[in-house]
C-alpha cells in the first residue's frame, strides 16, 4: 500500500498536462510574479548585462504583487548577446482576458520550488532560504536529499554529506560564497562540514562534472551555498535582519539564528550567529542512542560597495558536538567536537566601457580541526581516540568579457585561475595514524565561451588544465607493509577537462539542452597515503601511491520549462569512468596497527585500487498548477530518479541511492502555503560484496505556513512567516542504502516542526 501512496501521487502530476501546453503562450515566458517570491539564480543567457545596483530593491508596504525577473549568476550565465544588448523578449500578452490571463497575470511560486531556470548546460538544483529553514536537521543536505539526483550519507544528525549522482566525498565540492569549506568531511562519512542551515540564503546544486571551473575535485558536482556575510548591497533603507527558529518533537530539538545587514554611503556591515541542540533521537523501534548534537556558530563582515562593483571580507566560527550512532559507538559514547576558523574575501569590478562585463575574486581561509572522543569507563572520562587537522587556504580570479560580434554569432568568454594549498593530518592516539602529516598543492586554468549561433541556439564550450602535487609518506611495499618502513613520497598529476554543449530555446518557454563532458580527477592524499583504521567504515585503509588519474566521459541530455502553469525538469545522463578509484577489499583482517593485519579480526583490510565503471541514470521533476481554488492556486507535483553503477567485472558499485517515485498536492496564495508529498524508495538489492540488500519505504511530509505583515515604522512592514511541518507522518522505518550505518542506525521516525521567520 505504501508503494501505491508514491505511485499514485507521481501519476496524478501528470494527470492533466496533456492538455496544459496547449494553454501555454508561444512566445518565452516571464518567471511566476509574487511578493513572496525567491530571486532565481540564473539566466537566460539571451538577456543584456544587468544594471550595476548599490541598493537593494525597495521592499513594498502592501501585500499586492509585482512582477520581477531572475538575476543571473556564474559563468554558465555569461550573456550571449551582441556588444550591443539585445532588448529582452516580451512578457507573454494576458490581453484576452478570461480564466487562463487570470493564471497568467497571477500565478505564483510553489512551496519547495524543484524547478529552476535553465542558463547552462548543466543540471542544476536551486533551494532558498524559505524552504531551508522548516525542515529539520543540522545539515543543509537533510533538505537537499529529498530532491531528484541528490542523496545523504546520514551518517549522523551532524554529519550528513551529500551524494550526487551515487557520488560522493572526493568526487563532490561543497564550497561556501565560492571557496572550498575547508573541512575533512571528504575523508569519512562522519566528518561534518561546517555550514548550518541557517547561514545559507540559497543552495545551488549542480548536478554532474564540474571540473573546469572548480577544479578536478568537483568530478561528480557542486553544492554551492550562498549569503550575504560579505555583503554585495546596502540594504533599501540603510537595515535589513531577520530572527529565525524552530522546535521539533522527534528530538527535543530547538534552534534559532539572526541576520543583520546595514549599509550607508557605499558601506555595509553583516552580522549572523545561530545555535541549535537536539537530543537523541526517536525511531519507530525506539530511541537511537548516542545521536544528540550542539552546535553554535557567528560570522561579521563588511564591504566597500560602489556603482562599479563591491569588495569585502569576512570571518567565521564554527563549533559543533555531535554523538555518532551505531552499536559499538554509542557504547564507546563515540563524539566529534570540531571548530573552523574561516577568513573569506570576495570582490566583482564592472567595466563595460572596457569591453569587460565583470572581474571577479574569491579567497579563503580555514583553520580546521576536531578531536574524536570515547568514554573510558575505567577512568570515568573523555579520551581523544584521533585528532584531525586541516588548513586550507584558495584563491580564484575570473574575467567576463562583453558579448562580441563574430560572423557566428555573439561571443561572450570567461578566463579564471584557481589556486590552493592544503595541509591536513589525521593522527591517531590508539593505534598507526591514518593520515601522516601531508600537504597538496594545486594550480589550475580555465576558459569559458558562450557562442549564439541563432535566435533559439547557442553554444557553450570549456576548458581546463591544472597541476596537482601530493607530498606526504607511505609505506616502500603496499602489499608487503612493514610498520617502520615509510618513506616520503611526492606524487605530481595534471588533470585536464573540458566540456561542449548546446542550449536551444523550443516554444513554449522550454530550453533543451545536450552536453558532451571529459573529466579528469587527481588522487588525493587520503587515496595515496591512509595506512590507519577508519572506524567510521569499519576498516584498515591503505593508501596506493601508484594509482593514476581518473577519467570520466559523459553525455546528459535534457530539457527544461520553468515557467507557466506546467513546470518540469529532466535529465538523462550516462557516464564511463576509467581508472575509477575505489576502496578494495583484499578479504584480509586488521586491528589498530599495520603489524596487526593477517591476524586481526576487528577490521577489514582495504587497499585503494582502480578499476573502470559506468554509471547512468534519470532525473525527472515536475510541477502543475491545476486551477484556482479560494485566494490562490493548487497543483501537483512529481518526481522520480535512478542511477545505476557498475564495474566492469560485473560488480555493482558500492552505496547507491534506491530508486525513488513521489509526488504531492500544494495549494498557495500570498499568505498561505501548504502541501503533502509522498516519496517511495524501493529495495535496493544491487548491492556490492560485503553489503547488505536496504528495504524500501515510504516517506510522507506535511507542511503549512502563513505569512502576516505586521506594522512597522517609517513605511516598511516587517514580515513573519510562522508554520508548522510535519515528516515521516507514516512513522515508517528508513534505512539509507547509501550510509554506512544503515544496518544498526535507522533514521528519525514521525517528527512535528514548528518553524518562525521575522523578517525587517
Amino acid at each position: 500500500m505504501r508503494t501505491c501512496i508514491g505511485l499514485t501521487a507521481f501519476a496524478v502530476a501528470f494527470g492533466s498536462m496533456s492538455q496544459a501546453m496547449a494553454q501555454e503562450p508561444q512566445a518565452q515566458e516571464t518567471p511566476p510574479a509574487s511578493t513572496s517570491q525567491p530571486e532565481q539564480t540564473s539566466q537566460s543567457s539571451a538577456s543584456p548585462l544587468p544594471p550595476v545596483v548599490v541598493v537593494a530593491p525597495k521592499r513594498a508596504v502592501s501585500s499586492k504583487t509585482k512582477a520581477r525577473t531572475p538575476k543571473r549568476n556564474g559563468p554558465s550565465g555569461a550573456t550571449a548577446a551582441a556588444s550591443k544588448p539585445v532588448p529582452p523578449q516580451a512578457p507573454p500578452s494576458v490581453e484576452g482576458g478570461g480564466e487562463d490571463a487570470v493564471l497568467a497575470a497571477t500565478i505564483l511560486p510553489p512551496p519547495g520550488t524543484l524547478i529552476s531556470p535553465q542558463s547552462g548546460t548543466q543540471a542544476t538544483t536551486v533551494t532558498n532560504a524559505r524552504d531551508i529553514i522548516p525542515t529539520h536537521g543540522a545539515t543543509i543536505t537533510d533538505t537537499l536529499d529529498q530532491q531528484p539526483g541528490i542523496a545523504g550519507s546520514t551518517f549522523a544528525p551532524g554529519t550528513n554529506r551529500p551524494i550526487i549522482r551515487g557520488l560522493d566525498n572526493n568526487r563532490v565540492r561543497i564550497q561556501e560564497n565560492g571557496i572550498a569549506t575547508g573541512d575533512v568531511s571528504d575523508i569519512s562519512e562522519d566528518h561534518a562540514f561546517p555550514i548550518d542551515p541557517y547561514s545559507a540564503d540559497s543552495v545551488t546544486v549542480t548536478r554532474g562534472p564540474s571540473t573546469v571551473r572548480y577544479g578536478s575535485q568537483a568530478i561528480g558536482g557542486v553544492v554551492s551555498a550562498e549569503n550575504q556575510r560579505i555583503p554585495t548591497y546596502i540594504p533599501y533603507g540603510g537595515f535589513t535582519a531577520q530572527v529565525m527558529g524552530g522546535l521539533s518533537s522527534v528530538d527535543n530539538g530547538r534552534d534559532g539564528a539572526f541576520k543583520a545587514t546595514a549599509g550607508s554611503q557605499g558601506f555595509a556591515i553583516h552580522a549572523d550567529g545561530f545555535a541549535r541542540h537536539a537530543d537523541d533521537y526517536d525511531t519507530p523501534e525506539g530511541r537511537q542512542e548516542n545521536s544528540f548534537l550542539d552546535s553554535h556558530g557567528a560570522s561579521i563582515g563588511g564591504s566597500v560597495i560602489g556603482h562599479d562593483g563591491f569588495f569585502g571580507v569576512s570571518y567565521t566560527r564554527f563549533d559543533s558536538l555531535y554523538a555518532v550512532p551505531g552499536i559499538e559507538a554509542a557504547e564507546e559514547k563515540s563524539r566529534i567536537d570540531m571548530g573552523q576558523d574561516k577568513i573569506n574575501a570576495k570582490g566583482e569590478w564592472r567595466a563595460p566601457d572596457l569591453g569587460i562585463a565583470a572581474v571577479r575574486g574569491w579567497f579563503g581561509w580555514t583553520n580546521y580541526a576536531h578531536n574524536e572522543l570515547v568514554f573510558e569507563a575505567d577512568e570515568g572520562a573523555d579520551a581523544v581516540g584521533s585528532r584531525f587537522t586541516n588548513r586550507y587556504t584558495e584563491g580564484r580570479a575570473e574575467i567576463e568579457s562583453v558579448p562580441i560580434a563574430t560572423a557566428l554569432g555573439a561571443l561572450t568568454s570567461i578566463a579564471g585561475i584557481q589556486i590552493s594549498n592544503r595541509q591536513l593530518a589525521g593522527i591517531s592516539f590508539e593505534g598507526d595514524n591514518l593520515l601522516e602529516p601531508n600537504t597538496t598543492d594545486s594550480i589550475g586554468g580555465y576558459l569559458f565561451e558562450e557562442l549564439r549561433l541563432t535566435h533559439a541556439l547557442r553554444l557553450q564550450a570549456s576548458g581546463r588544465v591544472e597541476s596537482d602535487n601530493v607530498s606526504g609518506s607511505m609505506y616502500v611495499d603496499i602489499l608487503n607493509p612493514l610498520p617502520n618502513s615509510l618513506v616520503a613520497e611526492r606524487k605530481s598529476f595534471t588533470p585536464v577537462s573540458g566540456s561542449l554543449g548546446l542550449l536551444y530555446d523550443l516554444p513554449h518557454g522550454i530550453v533543451a539542452r545536450l552536453t558532451g563532458t571529459y573529466a579528469e580527477r587527481a588522487p588525493v592524499a587520503q587515496e595515496l597515503f591512509s595506512k590507519g583504521a577508519h572506524e567510521a567504515t569499519e576498516t584498515f585503509e591503505i593508501g596506493n601511491p601508484d594509482i593514476g588519474i581518473e577519467t570520466s566521459k559523459s553525455i546528459e541530455f535534457g530539457f527544461n520549462k520553468a515557467a507557466g502553469h506546467w513546470r518540469f525538469d529532466s535529465s538523462f545522463y550516462y557516464t564511463k569512468f576509467d581508472g575509477y578509484i575505489f576502496r578494495d577489499f583484499t578479504g584480509g583482517k586488521c586491528d589498530d596497527t599495520i603489524a596487526s593485519c593477517g591476524s586481526g579480526s576487528e577490521l577489514d583490510e582495504v587497499i585503494f585500487n582502480q578499476r573502470d565503471a559506468t554509471f547512468y541514470g534519470v532525473e525527472l521533476a515536475t510541477e502543475y498548477d491545476v486551477a484556482r481554488i479560494w485566494n490562490g492556486i493548487w497543483g501537483v507535483s512529481g518526481q522520480y530518479d535512478f542511477v545505476h553503477a557498475e564495474f566492469s567485472n560485473g560488480e555493482y558499485v558500492p552505496r547507491m541511492p534506491p530508486h525513488r517515485i513521489g509526488g504531492g498536492i500544494f495549494y498557495r496564495d500570498d499568505a498561505w502555503q501548504a502541501k503533502v508529498s509522498s516519496l517511495y524508495a524501493f529495495n535496493q538489492n544491487d548491492i556490492a560484496p560485503h553489503e547488505t540488500p536496504t528495504a524500501g519505504y515510504t516517506l510522507v511530509n506535511a507542511e503549512i505556513s502563513y505569512t502576516m505583515t505586521l506594522n512597522g515604522d517609517g513605511g516598511i512592514a516587517p514580515k513573519l512567516i510562522i508554520g508548522l511541518k510535519g515528516e515521516n507522518l507514516l512513522n515508517d522505518d528508513i534505512r539509507n542504502s547509501a550510509s554506512f550505518k544503515k544496518d544498526e542506525v535507522l533514521q528519525p521516525g514521525a517528527n512535528a516542526r514548528l518553524f518562525g521567520t521575522l523578517v525587517y
